[in-house]
């Protein structure tokens, strides 16, 4: 655990997400390096579990750290936020996961030096997250809620196939979650107008699975969401969702409503799986709203 005193004798706390793996730790360790040797203070907290980013990263800012650095992929990116809602801290990224979508929303260097540079010159800009109220808990999300079929993919990837394959584990996994995945409808109730689909996307940003773009209008300094309704049920659907997905086509796919919101409630009788960042996020029915607040999230 994280000792208040060291936090308080350093600015900037980076809370490191071990499960990255060895290649990406190597990457993390060339970006502190150029930090320590151009006299950045800072202390390094490892995760030991799922939700622990979230309680280093409040017990920093609790005890005086200003900057509080990610250093994983969006799971654990969104456990930092959650632990920085209502602080003073702001948010820094090291990019280490496997899609690191925000960090290509955000538009960050990927490159060490320069990595080490945005930390320790510190210009910010704001992001505001979505809140997700189900299950007796809430929680913040800082890209994308998947609601549906990809959540159902994040629910049953192996995360030891993730660490082995990357982005491809994901494409083994959603097709072996065609051939069993049911496509029950989904009844959701946007800004108090309800409408039925297959699956939703609910973004704070633009972009999803990496680089790819889903939702044109979306914004992620500004409250409200872009939902991505699929309309279409079925594993075909499915299959060329994925398809048009890389080639840049999805957004404008016909079978693909956009909504703009300020809030979206999932209804129903049935569970439906979800997913948050990338992470698995319990299931439905399910609230989402604004955060209270935006972040200051470093961009150099």
């Amino acid at each position: 655990m994280l000792h208040r005193a060291a936090a308080l004798r350093s600015s900037m706390v980076v809370v490191f997400n071990p499960t990255a793996g060895r290649r990406r730790a190597a990457l993390l360790w060339r970006v502190l390096d150029v930090l320590v040797a151009n006299g950045v203070r800072l202390d390094l907290v490892e995760t030991l579990r799922p939700g622990h980013a979230e309680a280093l990263a409040r017990e920093a800012s609790r005890a005086g750290a200003r900057l509080v650095v990610a250093a994983g992929g969006d799971g654990t990116i969104a456990e930092v936020a959650n632990g920085l809602i209502g602080a003073e801290a702001r948010l820094g990224i090291i990019p280490l996961g496997t899609a690191n979508v925000l960090a290509q929303e955000l538009q960050l260097s990927f490159a060490p030096r320069a990595v080490a540079a945005a930390l320790a010159f510190g210009r910010t800009r704001p992001l505001w997250p979505g809140l997700v109220i189900g299950e007796g808990r809430q929680h913040l999300f800082v890209q994308m809620l998947g609601i549906g079929f990809d959540a159902q993919v994040v629910h049953r990837l192996p995360s030891a196939l993730k660490r082995r394959c990357g982005r491809g584990a994901y494409v083994m996994q959603t097709l072996r979650e065609l051939l069993r995945y049911r496509f029950d409808p989904l009844t959701l109730r946007i800004d108090g107008t309800e409408t039925t689909a297959a699956s939703a996307i609910i973004s704070k940003g633009r972009l999803y699975a990496g680089p790819y773009l889903l939702a044109p209008d979306a914004c992620p300094s500004e409250a409200g969401f872009s939902v991505a309704l699929f309309d279409r049920p079925g594993a075909l659907p499915a299959l060329l969702s994925g398809a048009a997905l890389p080639l840049g086509l999805l957004s404008r796919a016909p079978w693909v409503r956009h909504v703009r919101a300020r809030s979206i409630d999932v209804l129903g009788n049935l569970p439906v799986c979800v997913q948050a960042d990338g992470d698995a996020a319990g299931m439905t029915p399910l609230s989402v709203r604004d955060a209270p607040a935006p972040i200051d999230v470093v961009v150099g």
